[in-house]
């Protein structure tokens, strides 16, 4: 049976504090592992997760800030301490190549590992379906707005058709027919149209340390999970502002106007106690889907298609 849930590692911003470790969040996917932002303590994070190296197929930096990188150089060297023998692929800023290189090689190990630097250098797309050992879905990224070089990225399932099965029946296709008609669209006059339906594939978005922009909603749009960071509540929006971040309530907003299923708040500034403001904020700007405000060690699962 096919996986698909979130598995948070970390959900503090700049500080940890003793409740939140830094950064850390692994998307899993009908066997693929992305593993986003791995800040410190990351690798005992999976432990404690039940994430093993093997799990992981993609590393997404969103930048280079240490809550959200430190715990890359410990995550490559377990892949290679347990000789993963699947190639594990890395996108992050191509801007910050010598953080990348100084966190892979920031001590002596033994490589075993095949880890493959796919450095984005410009919005765009990053692997698809019809390329070579590509993944079962898009992986794109987009520019986010924030003091240093930041992308958020978004995965997408491609759309399909699901069987209508009375449809199937009343004009007699069973067995391997019904195979058939979907490689083929048509079989003995009946056209694939008249015995499916459009089935959208699913949409997740990770989005970290950014202020409102452009990025923001390309990625969001449209989503059944939205991953975002929410580090300020509303009343300390200045400072989100000038610090390159989000409040609850202008992720919520976000994640209203783009139509969101489920929403997951996460990257909490250490000043704030009460964490049931993050959800009410994100309630009073709009969004009224799924909402969780991510703890460390939860599991949150994608959404079942409508």
């Amino acid at each position: 049976m096919s996986v698909r849930e979130l598995a948070v590692l970390g959900t503090a911003s700049q500080v940890p504090t003793r409740r939140r470790n830094h950064n850390g969040y692994v998307l899993l996917w009908d066997g693929q592992g992305l593993l986003f932002d791995p800040g410190e303590g990351t690798q005992r994070q999976m432990m404690r997760a039940g994430i093993a190296a093997h799990d992981l197929t993609r590393i997404c930096v969103t930048h280079f800030h240490g809550d959200h990188s430190l715990g890359l150089a410990g995550v490559v060297q377990r892949i290679n301490l347990d000789r993963v023998p699947h190639p594990v692929r890395a996108h992050y800023p191509a801007s910050g190549q010598r953080f990348f290189d100084r966190l892979r090689y920031s001590t002596a190990y033994r490589e075993t590992a095949d880890i493959r630097e796919e450095p984005v250098a410009a919005p765009g797309v990053l692997a698809s379906p019809g390329q070579p050992e590509a993944p079962p879905f898009t992986l794109s990224a987009e520019r986010l707005s924030h003091p240093v070089e930041a992308f958020g990225y978004r995965l997408a399932e491609p759309d399909a058709r699901r069987m209508l099965p009375g449809e199937l029946a009343a004009r007699g296709i069973t067995g391997p027919d019904i195979s058939r008609i979907q490689r083929e669209g048509e079989l003995r006059g009946v056209r694939l149209e008249e015995v499916s339906e459009p089935r959208r594939g699913q949409r997740f978005a990770f989005v970290m340390d950014t202020r409102l922009c452009d990025g923001v909603y390309a990625l969001a749009e449209g989503c059944d999970m939205l991953v975002i960071e929410s580090t300020f509540t509303d009343e300390d929006e200045p400072l989100a502002r000038e610090y390159g971040h989000l409040t609850a309530g202008q992720a919520g907003r976000v994640a209203a106007e783009s139509g969101v299923r489920s929403l997951v708040l996460t990257h909490f500034s250490q000043r704030y106690s009460d964490m049931a403001v993050f959800a009410a904020q994100a309630r009073e700007a709009g969004f009224e889907g799924e909402l969780t405000v991510a703890e460390d060690l939860m599991r949150v699962p994608v959404p079942k298609r409508r």
